[in-house]
């Protein structure tokens, strides 16, 4: 990480007088500064920084543009991270968006670095006024943990390593962790040992649970396909070249649960993440296979890289057994979604109107865009099979996104409210707060919404 916050402005702090382009040159600015400013044209289009210089040549402060326009313009404050010599800084005027502020900040000095080691710059905030120094690190620290899971390829990050991952998560919170894994995943959860009987690693479902049994239920739900071959009905090589973010639900599941411990929120909280390789085998299931769920339900297999949704329904049959106050599943799945929305907004879906209403609120509150589509009932037709109580696809390839939705619904109905949140998990472009690779989506929408509701 190259950018880090402190409680209290240090002594040879350096400042950042913010602008907006109505107002490029914000008073308070010395003469030389606003001369130096208007010589240097400096239109103040949000994210850009030009550097004040003294007058032996040292710099002494910075002009930086901000706006407020869109979700990418409130975090544009990750564009210092990288643009500020090193040394302590502070903002000079007050952001409009303290802790959106902070947290652009921090975020936009993320590097992942398991790889390969670059040479570490230290650029270093004061938390503005009207800000949690806390609060906003354990932000960051969230989405850095999103991050890199899903930038960690299927090599380092198979099911053992997943089951890692959330081990080390517990551990935070002292939560404790049930694993069913390998030959015993067939009795109970039939549809995840299928999906995950061909890869070297064992297939398993991971089961975490923390907080005070008498507290409100919440019960999170990851998808974590540690890498989508496609299975026997393999996708092309272009397909694969990001599968490795296949587990991006459980990445953000996970980030969303140590946010929730270190916050103390007020919860049970329990996360199940289905952990499996879709790969290929002779132990491979196949196209036209017939799967006997948790539910009991049976399932036509139209597609073994439609899996996801197969190791999710297993999943969310024990979750709905808990009979939980809020259930939430998180999934990288499907292109549908990315086809309707792209990468950048993602989509959720629910029955449930307050949540819902909430969740959309919390979304521009927080700038962590979501969109809500429709579980649209009549699409439920397009799953019907003749010899089984449904298939995991259509066959017509529209709504792609919606009928996912509405075959995990089967699984999740009875429950008293539940939301599907349907991720990219990705930035396939560079953001002032994010570079290219790994992404958590959601998650502290979501916790906005848990926190007004269990803080």
């Amino acid at each position: 990480m190259a950018s880090y916050l402190t409680r209290t402005r240090e002594k040879d702090s350096r400042p950042i007088w913010l602008a907006h382009v109505d107002n490029p040159l914000p008073e308070g600015l010395s003469e030389s500064a606003l001369n130096w400013a208007k010589a240097s044209e400096f239109d103040a289009k949000p994210g850009s920084l030009l550097l004040l210089p003294g007058e032996g040549g040292e710099i002494t402060g910075a002009l930086f543009g901000c706006g407020n326009e869109s979700p990418d313009e409130r975090l544009v404050f990750g564009r210092l991270a990288a643009g500020l010599p090193e040394g302590n800084w502070y903002f000079a005027n007050q952001p409009a968006e303290p802790e959106l502020a902070a947290l652009g900040f921090l975020l936009g000095g993320y590097r992942f670095g398991r790889y390969k080691k670059t040479k570490e710059r230290k650029v270093t905030l004061a938390c503005p006024e009207g800000a949690d120094t806390e609060r906003i690190i354990r932000f960051a620290q969230s989405a850095f943990l999103a991050r890199d899971l899903i930038n960690t390829p299927a090599n380092d990050m198979g099911p053992n390593a997943i089951e890692g991952a959330a081990r080390a998560v517990a551990k935070i919170g002292k939560a404790k962790v049930k694993v069913t894994k390998g030959a015993a995943l067939e009795r109970g959860f039939p549809m995840i040992h299928a999906v995950g009987r061909a890869a070297g690693e064992e297939p398993r479902l991971i089961d975490l649970t923390w907080g005070s049994k008498s507290a409100p239920k919440v019960t999170l739900v990851g998808k974590g396909v540690a890498f989508d071959t496609g299975g026997l009905d393999i996708k092309p090589s272009s397909a694969m070249q990001l599968m490795k973010k296949d587990m991006g639900g459980a990445a953000n599941v996970l980030a969303l649960a140590q946010l929730i411990m270190q916050s103390g929120l007020k919860v049970r909280l329990r996360v199940l993440i289905p952990a499996v390789e879709n790969s290929i085998s002779a132990m491979a299931f196949r196209p036209s296979d017939i799967l006997i769920s948790r539910s009991g339900r049976t399932v036509e297999i139209g597609n073994t890289d439609a899996e996801g949704r197969l190791i999710l329904a297993d999943a969310l049959t024990l979750a709905v057994e808990d009979d939980p106050d809020l259930l939430i599943d998180m999934a990288t799945l499907t292109g549908a979604a990315r086809v309707a929305l792209g990468p950048e907004l993602s989509p959720f879906f629910t029955d449930d109107e307050t949540f819902a209403a909430d969740l959309s609120v919390a979304s521009i509150t927080v700038a962590d865009p979501l969109w809500r589509l429709p579980l649209w009932a009549p699409y439920e037709r397009k799953l019907a099979s003749k010899i089984a109580d449904t298939n995991n696809v259509t066959t017509d390839g529209f709504a792609g996104a919606v009928t996912a939705a509405l075959f995990l619904k089967k699984f999740a109905s009875g429950a008293r409210s539940w939301a599907h949140f349907d991720v990219f998990g990705w930035n396939p472009n560079e953001k002032a707060h994010a570079p290219v690779g790994g992404e958590a989506q959601a998650i502290r929408a979501i916790f906005h919404v848990l926190e007004k509701r269990f803080g």
